[in-house]
């Protein structure tokens, strides 16, 4: 029979204390974090994406890019604010950790490494092939597998690179991503030049706006939604950028209001430099029809060796979206071995660069794995689904910090109509989450099996591991037979008033009750050298042990830094 269990808190206690120092270092300028969010949230996308939902939306497709980056504007200043005010590596996971009951923060974190992970990996595969292709156009002899075994080279380079040190990888990703908007922008000023000199009959390209309707933009927005979530990875890089109060949000706002700005412009410099006469039908179909092909062969158009161009740009896109991805997914992992809900090696620092190497190791790992043998594009979707998932957490997290911790947080960007805004950011995610659920099942289905694995690592392995090294419990007292119906009252002076209440409820559902005196050691001492309190603890169950109670009872003691911690550790076991 399952056990139910009741509980009395006694006391108060702040979940916000401070997290030791991690060893990172801040290395990371304004610059270098605008570049992250930039080159993740453009990636391979703004070639691969916008010929699929033109397909879908036609010209639309600049109001697609608009809305999208206005419903991601409602979980972005969420992001801001807690990234403003909580700069911690591990961004989402580490304030569901702070704003949300277990095993919220573990399940949170495992997703988003994963889906982190899966982008990557869908990266470094799009790197292959527009490699391979490009190859194949100069006449190099190209096999069947060739971009296969790139993809994995470049995950091996950028994990190197990710080792070598924030720094490094800031200016290689900085560089990267000048470049690929560089490209973008000759793409840009082609169109333009297109519409102010060639193409006079540009308008009429624009005439049959909507030409799917209603549908034709919700799948359009469904498509292209995952080219607005770099503002993740920004938060990510929270223990290594400079100044991240000031920064963070910045970073986050600037990045959006680029990308968004370069997706209308770059569709519009598209649809409206293409002359009909030349591609044989409408600018939006001839794009469209030709899918994630669509920009290279528009690009054909455009300039002289267009498509050459655009073939290029992917190259540096995804490479960009590589490094990004590599740095983000590792700094989750990182995260979570400093709780220990994945292993604590993940938390180690290298002597040298002050990168965690194991855990930049291990997601490359797994990149080269999911990116060698996995079917991506259905796994990619249930990414979508997952990183859904997360941001409707983190807006219910910012909500509960909000109005519990508020006060003591020293906030660098505070979003207004609180909480209006983090309600919106959860009702539309979890629409998006509905229509891929009605759009494409098996993505859904993908992510509930991945998160059932990760739920079972946790009661298996973390949960253990969390409690051993958070609050672990270093006495017992009472008898073997354990009852199903449990009460639990924190020990402090006015327990005597509560056992009396928690007596009368224990006997009338034939239950015990528990007693759990929480020692709080001062976070500079190890909790494995502070078994002297022990004994004295246990002594101060004296004058209840005098007490004849018609009851079980039982007297529990933990050690801990954090008050909240060997709570919720009693209530797991």
């Amino acid at each position: 029979m399952k056990s139910r269990i009741s509980w009395i808190l006694v006391g108060s206690s702040d979940p916000m204390s401070e997290i030791p120092s991690s060893g990172l270092i801040r290395s990371l300028s304004l610059v270098d974090i605008v570049m992250v969010g930039i080159a993740a949230m453009i990636g391979g996308a703004i070639f691969v994406l916008v010929g699929p939902a033109m397909n879908e939306a036609g010209p639309a497709l600049i109001i697609v890019f608009l809305v999208n980056g206005v419903i991601t504007l409602f979980t972005a200043m969420t992001y801001a604010e807690l990234g403003s005010a909580l700069p911690e590596a591990g961004g989402g996971y580490g304030w569901i950790r702070q704003g949300l009951p277990r095993p919220n923060a573990f399940i949170s974190g495992w997703m988003a490494w994963f889906a982190h992970i899966i982008a990557g990996s869908l990266y470094a595969v799009g790197f292959g092939s527009f490699l391979s292709h490009l190859l194949s156009i100069m006449n190099i002899v190209v096999f069947e597998g060739l971009d296969k075994i790139i993809a994995v080279l470049a995950i091996v380079l950028f994990t190197y690179i990710n080792v070598k040190g924030t720094s490094d990888t800031g200016k290689v990703g900085s560089a990267i991503t000048f470049s690929q908007l560089a490209i973008i922008g000759v793409l840009i000023i082609a169109g333009l030049y297109a519409i102010s000199f060639t193409n006079h009959d540009w308008p009429d390209n624009f005439q049959d706006f909507f030409p799917k309707g209603s549908i034709g933009i919700i799948i359009a927005m469904g498509l292209t939604f995952i080219a607005f979530e770099g503002y993740e990875i920004i938060v990510q890089t929270g223990e290594e950028v400079k100044n991240p109060k000031r920064n963070i949000p910045r970073a986050i706002f600037i990045s959006l209001a680029v990308v968004v700005v370069l997706y209308v412009v770059f569709t519009f410099a598209f649809i409206g430099g293409l002359n009909p006469s030349q591609t044989g039908e409408d600018s939006w179909k001839f794009i469209g029809g030709h899918k994630e092909l669509g920009i290279i062969e528009g690009a054909k158009f455009l300039l002289p060796f267009g498509a050459l161009i655009v073939l290029v740009g992917g190259i540096v896109s995804t490479l960009s979206a590589l490094n990004a991805t590599t740095f983000s997914s590792s700094r989750v992992a990182f995260a979570m071995g400093r709780h220990y809900t994945l292993p604590v090696e993940f938390s180690t620092l290298h002597k040298k660069h002050h990168t965690p190497h194991y855990a930049i190791i291990a997601s490359g790992v797994i990149m080269i794995v999911v990116a060698s043998l996995l079917p991506l594009e259905q796994i990619a979707l249930a990414a979508s689904v997952m990183f859904l998932f997360l941001f409707t957490q983190v807006n219910i997290a910012a909500i509960t910090i909000r109005r519990l911790y508020g006060h003591k947080l020293d906030y660098g960007f505070k979003m207004p109509f609180f909480p209006i805004l983090p309600l919106i950011g959860i009702f539309t995610k979890i629409g998006l989450a509905i229509y891929l659920l009605i759009y494409n099942p098996l993505s859904w289905l993908i992510a509930i099996i991945w998160i059932l694995i990760g739920f079972s690592i946790y009661k298996i392995y973390s949960v253990k591991k969390e409690i051993e090294h958070h609050a672990p419990l270093v006495a017992s007292e009472g008898p073997k037979e354990r009852k199903d119906y449990r009460i639990m009252v924190v020990f402090d002076q006015h327990s005597a008033k509560f056992a009396k209440i928690a007596t009368a409820i224990a006997q009338q559902k034939d239950g015990e009750v528990s007693f759990l005196n929480i020692v709080t050691i001062p976070p500079q001492l190890p909790l494995t050298v502070a078994q002297k309190f022990n004994e004295p603890a246990m002594r101060s169950f004296d004058d209840l042990k005098k007490e004849s109670w018609p009851v079980p009872y039982r007297y529990l003691i933990r050690l801990t830094h954090d008050t909240t911690e060997a709570i919720l550790a009693t209530v797991e076991q």
